[in-house]
């Protein structure tokens, strides 16, 4: 975890998949399976992409990667909106703000990486 310590998003993108399998068991508990396997797929892959980027072997490979995390965000985002805004499913909380803020990370990292590359 010494990389984690020493990369903002590698630290913000793990701390919410461990959010992301704890709200994953609160639906599952509530019998709401099918949102908490897709929500939990996304979720963590956010920070899997991010990890995996880590070891990119170009420039171009660091920012698809990064790409794929910023879709699978997309993904957990509608996830967490259909469970904020449907009938008798819990909360998902500050988890809705918290991908927010990840993307909007992602994104600056994306469009910063592409414009120093021309």
């Amino acid at each position: 975890m010494k990389d984690q310590k020493e990369n903002a998003i590698l630290k913000l993108s793990f701390q919410f998949a461990l959010k992301i399998v704890e709200y994953s068991e609160v639906l599952d508990d509530n019998r709401k399976w099918v949102l908490s396997k897709q929500l939990l797929k996304s979720g963590t892959s956010i920070g899997a992409n991010i990890r995996e980027a880590q070891g990119a072997e170009s420039r171009n490979d660091f920012i698809h990667k990064l790409k794929i995390s910023y879709k699978e965000a997309e993904e957990t985002e509608y996830w967490l909106d259909l469970c904020r805004d449907s009938k008798n499913y819990p909360d998902p909380g500050q988890l809705s703000e918290e991908i927010v803020v990840l993307k909007k990370i992602l994104s600056r990292i994306i469009s910063s990486l592409k414009s120093n590359s021309r």
